[in-house]
């Protein structure tokens, strides 16, 4: 203990420093967290006299990505990267290349841009053979024939359904294919919901520094007297746009330590701030007197608004357990999901209500249908943390609930876009 102490009251870690602890975890963990720059400087200096301890050599291995690999894509991802945001470009061009209305079409296809891309990337990735491949894209190419040969009709109710479902089916199939098979086993599950929260950070940073240098660039060039923005707009965004989640899921893949360590970050700032939120909606809704059982808007928006909450707590779990499983995080976390759970009970009974009260209609029970589904995977995440928190099963149990409802989605997604417009005669 004197040791250590001694090595924490160091104002610089140094070579020798690191030499004196190198057969120490403790203290080489301390020195570390107390000077991460300094220590990764002076352990490249104290290498060559330590190398071959088993401390230096995982030290060694620990270090690397942070100095070496934090940009790091093999060629073959370049190139793959290059014919992807060709092909989701020119897929968003179409209208324009074929003269047809771009609405219609957009609300249709503007999910085949990029997740069927990013399926095929996985694929390629395990090397999938051609039965697997099979499995996983002819579902694609029937959704992609079948939503183009639904009745244009402005006022179907099951069209419009379709279009919204779709991009969840297609979600889905790209779960499967980042699991390696399409009827993977539990933990890729589980962790393609946990990667599904690193590639909406690193899309965001993506983005915003997209946007920076779109404004940038339209600037500098309106300074000499070119306006480029229509040009901008009609190329460089169709184009570059979807390839922001394409590069972002490249870099999360082969770069997990990126945005490993801003995931949970993110998650545990969120976790309380969103179940506040929550409460204080239940508050502020019977104060108001807001009626979802009446109020057919209101009650859209929301079921909306749930689905967000759903994805947060979804993602909350799965980053603050990948990290701590501290007994405060888990409480915060029982707490989200409970009260997640309340709201769309609330929800879940005035969608009901409305059901029996006025009749089946598409809309209605797309909408019930998914707030059932929703309704029992947040139950079972409640439970699975109580019984954590009750010492009566550990992380796997909490697992094996949020995983095991990915095909269940995906199944009902299906249901929603290809059988809701045959019994409705497509209206």
């Amino acid at each position: 203990m004197e040791r250590q102490e001694q090595f924490l009251s160091v104002s610089e870690v140094d070579k020798k420093t690191i030499i004196s602890a190198i057969d120490d975890p403790k203290e080489l963990e301390a020195l570390y967290r107390r000077d991460r720059r300094a220590f990764r400087k002076a352990f490249e200096d104290a290498y060559p006299q330590v190398q071959g301890a088993p401390l230096a050599e995982a030290w060694q291995e620990r270090l690397r990505p942070d100095h070496e690999a934090a940009f790091s894509l093999q060629r073959s991802d370049w190139t793959f990267l290059a014919i992807a945001v060709a092909l989701a470009g020119t897929i968003l061009k179409l209208p324009t290349l074929l003269q047809v209305e771009d609405g219609d079409f957009y609300s249709r296809n503007l999910s085949f841009s990029v997740l069927p891309l990013l399926a095929a990337y996985f694929a390629w990735k395990h090397d999938m053979g051609w039965r697997e491949r099979l499995w996983l894209f002819v579902p694609v190419v029937l959704a992609a024939v079948h939503i183009n040969l639904l009745p244009k009709d402005l006022s179907s109710d099951t069209l419009a359904l379709a279009c919204i479902h779709l991009p969840l089916l297609l979600w889905g199939l790209l779960g499967f294919a980042f699991g390696g098979k399409p009827f993977g086993a539990l933990k890729p599950r589980v962790s393609y919901l946990r990667f599904n929260g690193d590639l909406l950070v690193m899309s965001a940073v993506l983005a915003i520094a997209s946007a920076l240098f779109t404004a940038i660039t339209i600037g500098l060039f309106s300074l000499i007297g070119v306006d480029i923005s229509s040009f901008y707009g009609k190329w460089v965004i169709v184009y570059g746009g979807p390839g922001i989640p394409i590069l972002a899921t490249l870099l999360v893949r082969n770069n997990p330590q990126l945005v490993g360590r801003v995931s949970p970050i993110v998650a545990r700032i969120f976790t309380p701030l969103v179940g506040l939120m929550l409460l204080a909606f239940l508050i502020a809704m019977g104060a108001q007197g807001k009626d979802p059982y009446r109020d057919r808007d209101f009650l859209l928006i929301f079921n909306i608004l749930l689905i967000g909450v759903m994805a947060i707590v979804l993602f909350s779990v799965g980053e603050v357990m990948r990290t701590s499983t501290s007994r405060f995080n888990l409480w915060m976390l029982l707490a989200l999901s409970f009260l997640a759970a309340l709201n769309n009970a609330i929800a879940l009974s005035a969608i009901a209500y409305r059901l029996f009260e006025f009749g089946w209609t598409p809309n209605r029970i797309a909408v019930f249908g998914g707030n059932v589904l929703i309704m029992g995977h947040l139950l079972g995440v409640c439970h699975a943390l109580l019984q954590w928190l009750r010492g009566q099963a550990g992380q796997d149990a909490v697992d094996r609930v949020i995983g095991r409802y990915l095909p269940v989605y995906v199944a009902w997604t299906a249901i929603v876009v290809f059988l809701l417009p045959f019994l409705f005669g497509y209206k």
